[in-house]
């Protein structure tokens, strides 16, 4: 048996029947990272004297019941873990040594995970692609002349290619849902301000989402649980309480809303297709499918451009080589890019033009959702208009990501929770379908994607490395 190879329910089942130790399931990790990494490049670090004591200490003392106990955890590389690099994938932290956990990363130490290494990603989040990353790009498990997506590419490419159990991710407008796409496996971007910030490197602070990217979907649902919730450190955190249900609801008489705008004539060839076919197979379980209309995604570029780039210029502005971390100078291209960009935005004569009139057009794209969600329950389409793209695609196209993401970024605005995952291949390269439902509808889609998973056999499609 190649434990790396399990899915995260798989490895908690074997641990607690002891099958295995979570030292083996460590081991297995580590061996495969060594092996399929000068490949792929998914991670930044490895902790493997760190994990490898800390799960043999887990051994020698048994009987601590705890859900993830000896699990294997990769955590994207803009949160904090408290004695290990955190660097953003840029240079201008590459040293930086975190003195505290996130929240996220304390959940997930707490519930007895392994952490094995902090996972590659575009610098500071500002990509699609994990090609601006000052550490070298990741490449695709399915196939390396192709990109993972991003910014979490190097979580996502981590799990595809089997060098963990599961792995953290975090969102802004796309950023787990599109590389979990683009690799084959499942990301789910859960309600804003349901899964703490506290911690997290921030990119745009009114959309960043962390969230789970997993080998299925009861494996996301089983890490939601854990890293959702409330939390004093984060202002932004929602006080209200996580269901936890775990009881698949049959989605018999489900109302999946097929929003015309975003099935987008100029789609690669076989993406819409695939979608559709997923469609249809919800609609055999049981579920109406009926076509809906929203406003174009387009115009949700703007709006995520102008307010992303100036909550970056905000958040950014910290790091200036005299508290922590080097000088600007040695921020990369892309930053700048966004930096300068932001600064413009906000400027006393801009600021009435392009932020605050992006603001009252993201008011309107909340609503266009709500008026939508009166109608059906969720809603369904591709998540990217493309399957991977290749290597160097992203290089001096300054709005690659924004086209890249232009079916997920107007739920991210809207704040809406969503999920990827695998529904067929185009020419060899994986397929996501993404279902979106109202703010704080998780188990509604976490319910209706694992009736479909369950329904078909594209999870179980494996990379050959």
């Amino acid at each position: 048996m190649e434990l790396n190879k399990l899915t995260l329910t798989e490895a908690m089942d074997g641990l607690s029947e002891y099958k295995f130790t979570g030292r083996d399931l460590v081991s297995a990790c580590l061996s495969r990272i060594k092996e399929v990494e000068p490949k792929i490049n998914a991670f930044i670090t490895v902790t493997a004297e760190a994990a490898n004591k800390e799960a043999s200490e887990i051994q020698e003392k048994p009987g601590d019941i705890k859900p993830f106990l000896g699990v294997p955890a990769a955590i994207k590389d803009n949160f904090n873990t408290k004695g290990l690099k955190t660097t953003a994938a840029s240079n201008i932290i590459r040293d930086y040594v975190a003195p505290y956990d996130a929240t996220v990363v304390h959940k997930i130490k707490e519930s007895g995970a392994v952490i094995i290494g902090k996972t590659n990603m575009d610098a500071f989040a500002h990509g699609s692609s994990t090609e601006t990353s000052d550490f070298g790009p990741t490449k695709n498990p399915w196939n390396t002349d192709y990109l993972p997506g991003g910014s979490s590419g190097g979580s996502a490419a981590a799990v595809a290619a089997d060098e963990t159990i599961f792995a953290i991710g975090s969102e802004t407008a796309g950023s787990i849902r599109q590389p979990a796409a683009w690799c084959g496996v499942v990301g789910l971007k859960p309600t804003y301000g349901r899964v703490s910030r506290y911690g997290l490197i921030a990119m745009a602070s009114s959309t960043d989402s962390p969230g789970p990217i997993t080998k299925t979907v009861a494996d996301a649902r089983t890490v939601y649980r854990v890293i959702a919730g409330f939390d004093l450190f984060d202002a932004t955190s929602a006080d209200r309480p996580v269901s936890d249900s775990g009881n698949l609801k049959k989605i018999a008489g489900l109302k999946i809303g097929l929003p015309k705008e975003y099935f987008r004539t100029e789609a690669q060839p076989g993406v819409n297709e695939t979608v559709m076919a997923a469609a249809k197979k919800l609609e055999s379980l049981g579920a109406r499918v009926l076509e809906v209309s929203l406003f174009d995604p387009k115009y949700a570029i703007s709006v995520y451009t102008i307010l992303q780039r100036s909550e970056v210029s905000s958040n950014l502005a910290r790091f200036d080589g005299i508290r922590f971390g080097g000088t600007r100078d040695q921020f990369n291209e892309e930053n700048k890019r966004r930096i300068m960009l932001g600064t413009y935005t906000l400027q006393s004569g801009y600021y009435e033009a392009y932020y605050q009139k992006a603001q009252k057009i993201r008011t309107i794209i909340i609503e266009d959702f709500n008026r939508v969600f009166e109608k059906v329950d969720l809603l369904l389409s591709p998540v990217s208009p493309t399957t991977a793209q290749k290597v160097g695609a992203s290089a001096n196209q300054a709005m690659f990501g924004e086209i890249s993401d232009i079916l997920i970024e107007p739920s991210s605005i809207a704040g809406l929770p969503g999920i990827s995952v695998p529904c067929g291949f185009v020419k060899g390269l994986p397929v996501g379908m993404q279902l979106v439902g109202p703010m704080w509808s998780e188990n509604l889609i976490l319910d209706t994607a694992q009736e479909y998973e369950q329904a078909t056999e594209w999870h179980k499609q494996k990379p050959n490395l």
